[in-house]
């Protein structure tokens, strides 16, 4: 859990609590090497949590765990949506991503996405693509930078190859079906 507190000339403190401790870190400034900020990235809250976490997070061991937790908060897939349709070709470990699409009041088509692994690690990067675009436009999706953004929070460089390509499957995959929707 994330609590922002903007104290007036101070800039942003962060205060997180996870794994049982609280943190406080803070204030945050586009200087900040390594870090992303929130104006870096159009998002929704749950991606800027992740964000943020990521940020806050310095020893890698802890954002794999948080990598893991993330997994085991995604929305479950029904059995049934574990078929081979929705199963990511492309990836070591095996991934299942489920889309529903829906038109806004414009009657732009926006996807919806639900996702699984077999793999913890893997199922934490689905979560991740699914804070990412899911309830995103079609539109939108086409033009979302997955890579500056797995670029950013060091996960390009830490993931290994094999999970590097699947990252890149369920890209191209979630991607195929915006183009798909429009």
């Amino acid at each position: 859990m994330l609590y922002k507190d903007t104290a007036a000339g101070q800039g942003t403190w962060i205060a997180a609590q996870w794994r049982g401790e609280v943190f406080l870190r803070g204030p945050s400034t586009r200087t900040n090497r390594g870090k992303i900020l929130m104006t870096d990235v159009q998002s929704d809250s749950k991606l800027d949590e992740i964000i943020e976490s990521f940020n806050f997070l310095d020893d890698w061991d802890d954002r794999y765990r948080y990598l893991i937790e993330l997994g085991r908060s995604l929305d479950s897939l029904s059995e049934a949506a574990h078929n081979e349709t929705n199963k990511v070709r492309g990836c070591a470990s095996q991934v299942w991503l489920e889309t529903h699409v829906a038109k806004d009041d414009a009657g732009s088509p926006v996807l919806y996405l639900k996702g699984d692994s077999d793999a913890h690690i893997v199922r934490g990067l689905v979560a991740l693509m699914v804070a990412l675009y899911s309830g995103q436009t079609a539109s939108r999706i086409l033009a979302i930078d997955a890579e500056g953004l797995f670029e950013s929070l060091g996960l390009s460089t830490h993931l290994t190859p094999q999970r590097s390509n699947g990252v890149r499957s369920m890209v191209e995959r979630i991607k195929k079906d915006a183009r798909s929707a429009l």
